[in-house]
This record gives C-alpha cells, sequence and structure tokens, in this order.
C-alpha cells in the first residue's frame, strides 16, 4: 500500500505477454506475511474491507475479460496474493481507480501515444517510470505523462528527501519533501522596532 508503487505497466503488444509472465514469476515467490517478519515481501492490506474490495475488483477484471497472469486469491482475512493480471478491460476499476494493494495490470499497446493516453486517463497522477534502451524516446514520452515526477530507467518508488514529492490531479495533498514540509510547517512572524 505505497502510494507511487506500480500499478499499470505498458508494454509494447508482441511482448505483453512474455513481461507479464515475468513479473508473475517474480510476484508468485513473493513470501506474504506479518509485516514485521523479515522473511515476509508483503505486510497485509490494512483493513478486511480493503482485501473485500481488492478481491472484487480482480473478479471484476477478470468477468470483464483480463487474463489472471498469477495470484487472484485471497488468502486470509487483510491478505491478497501477489497478482498480475494482463489486459485488463480500460472501464475496470484496476484500470481507472488506485488499486493500494498487490496487483500489477499489464496493458500491451500498439502505438506509444495510445499508451500515454491511457497513463494520463486517470483523475490521479502521482509518479511515472519509463524503462527504453532509447533515451530520446523516453525523454520524450516523460515529457508527456501527466505525473509530478517521471523515472526513466528506474521504478516508480525512487525518492530521495530533497526531490519534491507530490500528486497531481486529485493524488495527495501539496508537496512533501523535507524542504517542503518544513516550509509547510513554518509560521512566519514579523517583529518591527522603532527607535
Amino acid at each position: 500500500q505505497v502510494c507511487v508503487s506500480v500499478q499499470r505497466v505498458y508494454v509494447p503488444e508482441d511482448r505483453a505477454t512474455e513481461m507479464a509472465q515475468k513479473i508473475a514469476d517474480i510476484a508468485s515467490k513473493q513470501v506474504v506475511g506479518d509485516a514485521i517478519n523479515e522473511d515476509s515481501d508483503l505486510g497485509p492490506l490494512i483493513l478486511p474491507k480493503e482485501t473485500d474490495r481488492i478481491e472484487a475488483w480482480v473478479d471484476e477484471a477478470i468477468q470483464e475479460g483480463a487474463t489472471l497472469i498469477t495470484g487472484g486469491k485471497r488468502i486470509n482475512e487483510v491478505s491478497y496474493e501477489p497478482t498480475v493480471l494482463l489486459n485488463p478491460a480500460k472501464g475496470s476499476k484496476v484500470s481507472t481507480q488506485e488499486v493500494f494493494g498487490p496487483i500489477v495490470c499489464i496493458y500491451g499497446y500498439q502505438i506509444i501515444n495510445d499508451a500515454i493516453e491511457q497513463a494520463n486517463s486517470l483523475d490521479v497522477s502521482f509518479q511515472s517510470a519509463i524503462f527504453s534502451d532509447d533515451v530520446s524516446l523516453a525523454m520524450g514520452v516523460a515529457k508527456k505523462l501527466e505525473a509530478s515526477a517521471v523515472m526513466i530507467n528506474d521504478y516508480t518508488t525512487f525518492r530521495v528527501d530533497w526531490m519534491p514529492f507530490a500528486g497531481r490531479k486529485h493524488s495527495g495533498y501539496g508537496i512533501g519533501g523535507i524542504g517542503y514540509s518544513m516550509r509547510d510547517m513554518l509560521e512566519h512572524k514579523m517583529i518591527v522596532t522603532k527607535g
């Protein structure tokens, strides 16, 4: 439940199934357990109702045509298997809402601008990542993405304290980061003396 976790991955259509399987191979090996246990890779969801929601959204996506590559099952009251879905419908909740759970959706695209348009289609936006060996392509895509930060050849969870950390559109509440947070917490006071 990290607000900048990877949720949607856009891959050239001819490689989407292969990429979904590679991600699924890693996801299926993740250990879900107590968050304070060093052997756990993933902890529980915050409340049982969030697990209910995740379960319903995944079931809906599958009913609407997504291919389940791995996961898709509740483990217990507050835990859900790491799940990879291939090509959920554009209108599915996993495609249109912030999931805040162990779900990754892989979408195949034919034209890069279609992927950019779909990535920008939500009313929430935080961080994005682009992986490419073509730097000029990556920079061009980065400029078109409506994200507050775009990582090139690194994950969306990259963050250092000095960088602004903020959502766009309806994401977040202002700008985080040490300097930005300090300024937000300051109250200015002026003292004037005469003669």
